[in-house]
């Protein structure tokens, strides 16, 4: 493996794995925070760095409808979006999941209106978790490089076929310069195999896809899309397998800290998930039995994975850095309400909020929520929400 040690902001890093992965097409309409990632691949292929077609296009929903046209046809293909922009590509989300191209999204998360906001929380891609595609998300800018360079692999994988989206916290991780270690075109290309769509579309061949669904097959094919969706996490396993082996990097569905002892349970995703572990090392030193669990896959979600993480735990304090209105939780916990639900024993369960709209959590902040879900789940207080309100 080449050591090649750079400083790369977290957008400049997605933009080099997508150059590494020889992109065919990148259709690309310009959102803050995302900005910067489509910004760089225009220059890259105005300097020859990168040969590929280049779509602006006058929307995120005209975007997506782009790459569904050029993963059709066999190319390999990216586009890159964030919050509001998300949700205007909602519709075709659906198009793209259900007609099995893979396509590779990176999500630079940020808060939906209103009222507005350019800055970064879960809000937007937990609107669109039941897409139907594989979710990801990425802590630090070298996670952001190497997942991006993953997402091709395991998308593309002829018994996946499912476009994936890598979520990389907006301007926590967009906007941020931090060391990483890249790969070279070599070692990439080992890994990444030339894309063949074995069901690229062909003017000499015409056929018909995503045709009208009649209420006697509509079920049966959502069936099969969800079964195929749920057997793909063995693919994601072994990519990443088989890229630990190639950049001495790993990463599993599920990733837990210091939680061979630990009776309570800190769960989060995304790029806070490194300032919570300042606050179990905090902890941990004062004698507190506490850990860390982060979902590192978020679609399809790891069932066994989660449950095993957490089988020892007394108490999981869930923090969502979105709102699930109407519902006393996040959604996240929510998910994990539901996952847990089958097992005879199971852990308590105190679900937070906080870091909306791009409000900051520090380490002190992750301590007093510890603190407080250990002192909510003294006093039964399950189904309480409480929002963080601490202003940094």
């Amino acid at each position: 493996m080449v050591k090649n040690r750079v400083s790369m902001e977290g957008s400049l890093a997605v933009a080099e794995a997508a150059k590494l992965a020889r992109t065919d097409v990148v259709a690309a309409y310009p959102i803050t925070p995302q900005t910067h990632i489509v910004e760089r691949l225009a220059q890259l292929v105005a300097d020859g760095e990168l040969d590929a077609n280049y779509i602006p296009v006058e929307s995120e929903h005209s975007a997506m409808s782009a790459c569904l046209g050029s993963s059709a046809v066999g190319a390999r293909t990216f586009t890159a979006t964030a919050g509001q922009g998300l949700e205007l590509m909602h519709e075709v989300l659906f198009v793209a999941s259900s007609s099995r191209l893979p396509i590779v999204m990176v999500v630079a998360n940020r808060a939906l209106s209103g009222p507005l906001s350019v800055w970064g929380d879960h809000s937007d891609v937990m609107a669109a978790r039941d897409c139907g595609w594989i979710q990801i998300f990425a802590e630090n800018v070298q996670q952001a490089f190497d997942l991006v360079i993953c997402a091709f692999r395991i998308g593309e994988d002829p018994t996946v076929l499912f476009p994936v989206m890598v979520n990389i916290d907006g301007f926590h991780l967009s906007h941020v310069i931090e060391p990483l270690y890249l790969l070279c075109q070599e070692e990439v290309d080992k890994f990444l195999p030339p894309y063949k769509y074995p069901y690229a579309l062909n003017p000499d061949k015409p056929v018909s896809i995503g045709a009208f669904g009649m209420p006697n097959i509509y079920t049966e094919a959502k069936k099969s899309q969800d079964m195929a969706l749920r057997a793909s996490k063995n693919v994601i396993l072994k990519t990443w397998q088989e890229f630990g082996k190639l950049s001495g990097r790993n990463y599993l569905p599920v990733e837990t800290y210091k939680v061979e002892d630990a009776e309570v349970l800190l769960l989060t995703m995304g790029s806070f998930s490194e300032t919570a572990m300042i606050a179990i090392d905090a902890l941990r030193e004062r004698g507190e039995k506490v850990g860390l669990i982060r979902l590192r896959l978020w679609r399809p979600f790891p069932l066994e994975e989660f449950q095993k993480a957490v089988a020892k735990a007394k108490l999981i304090i869930v923090l969502d850095r979105a709102l699930s209105f109407g519902r006393p939780t996040g959604p996240v916990c929510s998910e994990v309400q539901a996952a847990l639900y089958p097992l005879k024993t199971k852990p308590e369960i105190v679900s937070f909020v906080g870091g909306l709209g791009g409000r900051d959590i520090s380490a002190a902040t992750f301590e007093n929520i510890i603190r407080n879900g250990m002192e909510k789940a003294k006093s039964g207080r399950f189904d309480e929400l409480e929002m963080i309100e601490v202003r940094q």
